[in-house]
């Protein structure tokens, strides 16, 4: 049951309004439902003694204004309280009793019609759909005092809360406070008639945030929004200083051929100018600047960048997983990363990968703030893959994105369990919400690779795939890790650990490694998981179709600026043991 409260100013128009017709004839059978006394007059079913309903709906707007015009210069210049109440499409319908109840109920919990309270304000309920109906009430008392309505919308809320939890209806995600304000109906139908698949105040939202990922500067920030067609407006203060901007979709217009302009703060809460400024105070981000020799000199840009961005992705990981508040700021670093990659992924996935980015943007926002927040290795990677461009949805662009995209969705699953700590329904919902998208869209870029590593698995000589196999028996169960060890589902593992070998690696000892670096509870695929971390940390290729570059078994890969940011960042990380030593065991990160 969702509320929705706006303040106005002429009740009449209002009236007119839902007993109307509605813009695309959706009022069906408006009527009234409940009102302050149980004996308003009906414009809808001429309960009123005059049979023209316009003179009756007169009648009832002189009724809810009578206080109003009492108080004179005394009642608000915004005296209409509108709220407008709504069950989720899944609910059964309601009556009109039940709607009289919740109405009488939310007028009560925002005190502006105490039950009992003979002074309450007026108020009607209107139903003109079987969903939903609209609370209309004038804020003046019969004392001709103005009630006092603090945090009316938290309360009104609140309520719904509770008549969803008593009546068997769907319970919805309790909100902070900290989402984004959702398209007005004006905005929505007007992006039907216009054709858009959304209102513009979306598409600039994921615009605005997607310039925003991994920008250096706030000048780059401005001329990325550009570049991405979008008009732009700063304000500015007497001393010449930006103070704030506004964006605009190029045709999108008012009645008067002007721009419709749209502030970041009304975007975003964090797209704010000061709040963009505070994520870019800790300085640029570094721009990567490859090495032309190294274990990673041979792939592209893009994967490179990718393969980066993983072991960034998994120290941020470890930090959500710590449930400490100064993870806060890894949540943002995430946001940012999800936005990089959905605009520079290949088509096929890109529209999961934006849904996904689009729905993590909510999990972002809380108020927990953290003292030391560190976000510059996330926003470096996220600068990386931005400016290494478009990746191929094949060859090695293809196998770097799936490892990029399996660590994502642990990444978005241990969101969901630091905001489930705290409380933030909304957010832990958004985070797994990402995370079924990054899944879907992993499934579908990674399809070939596995398979090219299962029948890579299963043309080994016997021998050595069942020394593999063993290893994988002994280590697996030991750590508590629930893998199928039984099935040709491991094929793709058991290629990995035969290359790493061939590449100088104790098969042992990096498997190990792979499952140390932070749990696997929440892996759909354990299998999977252990492929992508085993091959990150040998340096082999993503794709085994490829030719791993020419580099030394075991030799550092070219650092990427990302990798140098984190590893300056994680100074207090232990110092796992060298790969090579079959005896070590590195502790948990």
């Amino acid at each position: 049951m969702v509320p929705k409260i706006r303040r106005g100013s002429r009740t009449h128009g209002l009236l007119v309004y839902l007993f109307g017709p509605g813009k695309r004839d959706e009022h069906i059978d408006a009527h009234l439902v409940g009102s302050w006394d149980g004996f308003a007059p009906d414009p809808g079913r001429g309960t009123s003694p005059d049979p023209d309903p316009k003179v009756t709906l007169a009648c009832l707007s002189a009724a809810l204004d009578l206080r109003v015009k009492q108080a004179g210069v005394k009642a608000p210049a915004e005296h209409v309280w509108h709220c407008s109440v709504r069950t989720d499409p899944g609910d059964r319908t309601l009556t009109d009793a039940e709607w009289n109840t919740v109405a009488r109920r939310l007028v009560h919990a925002v005190n502006l019609a105490p039950e009992g309270d003979p002074d309450g304000c007026r108020w009607v309920a209107v139903r003109h759909a079987d969903d939903h109906i609209h609370i209309v009430a004038t804020m003046v008392r019969g004392d001709l005092r103005r009630p006092r309505m603090n945090y009316d919308f938290k309360k009104a809320q609140a309520e719904c809360r509770r008549i969803e939890k008593e009546w068997g209806l769907r319970r919805l995600k309790p909100g902070d406070g900290t989402g984004a304000k959702t398209p007005t109906s004006a905005e929505r139908f007007k992006a039907e008639r216009t054709g858009r698949t959304e209102a513009p105040r979306e598409t600039l939202r994921e615009a605005v945030r997607q310039a925003l990922a991994g920008a250096a500067t706030e000048e780059e920030f401005f001329t990325r929004l550009r570049e991405a067609g979008l008009r732009v407006k700063t304000r500015t203060a007497p001393s010449g200083d930006a103070i704030g901007y506004n964006v605009a979709l190029t045709g999108d217009r008012n009645r008067n051929g002007e721009p419709i302009w749209y502030p970041g703060s009304k975007l975003a809460p964090d797209l704010s100018l000061p709040k963009i400024r505070l994520r870019l105070a800790d300085g640029p981000a570094e721009q990567a600047a490859p090495s032309p020799m190294g274990g990673w000199a041979g792939w592209s840009p893009p994967a490179r960048e990718r393969r980066s961005a993983t072991g960034i992705a998994e120290s941020a990981a470890v930090l959500l997983d710590g449930d400490a508040d100064e993870a806060a700021a890894q949540l943002v670093g995430v946001g940012e990363l999800l936005d990089a990659v959905a605009q520079t992924s290949p088509g096929v996935i890109r529209a999961e990968l934006a849904a996904a980015a689009r729905a993590f943007e909510r999990a972002t926002r809380s108020h927990v703030r953290a003292e030391r927040a560190d976000t510059r290795a996330l926003r470096s990677a996220a600068r990386g893959i931005v400016q290494a461009g478009g990746a191929l949805g094949r060859g090695e662009d293809g196998g770097t994105t799936a490892m990029l995209l399996s660590t994502l969705v642990l990444v978005t699953l241990a969101a969901a369990r630091w905001h489930s700590a705290r409380g933030h329904a909304q957010q832990a919902h958004a985070s797994r919400r990402a995370a079924e998208h990054l899944r879907t869209a992993y499934r579908q870029v990674a399809a070939t690779p596995m398979r090219v590593l299962h029948d890579q698995g299963r043309a080994l000589p016997e021998a050595q795939r069942r020394t593999h196999e063993a290893t994988l028996r002994a280590i697996l169960p030991e750590q508590g890790v629930e893998a199928d060890v039984t099935s040709t589902k491991t094929d793709a593992l058991v290629a990995t650990l035969a290359q790493a070998e061939q590449a100088g690696h104790d098969p042992e000892a990096l498997l190990q490694q792979a499952i140390d670096m932070r749990e696997l509870d929440t892996a759909a695929d354990v299998n999977d998981v252990l492929v992508w971390r085993l091959r990150r940390l040998a340096q082999l290729p993503a794709h085994p179709g490829e030719a791993p570059p020419r580099s030394q078994a075991g030799t550092r890969p070219a650092q990427t600026s990302a990798s140098r940011t984190s590893e300056r960042n994680a100074s207090t990380a232990a110092q796992r043991p060298a790969v090579s030593d079959p005896r070590s065991r590195p502790p948990r990160r």
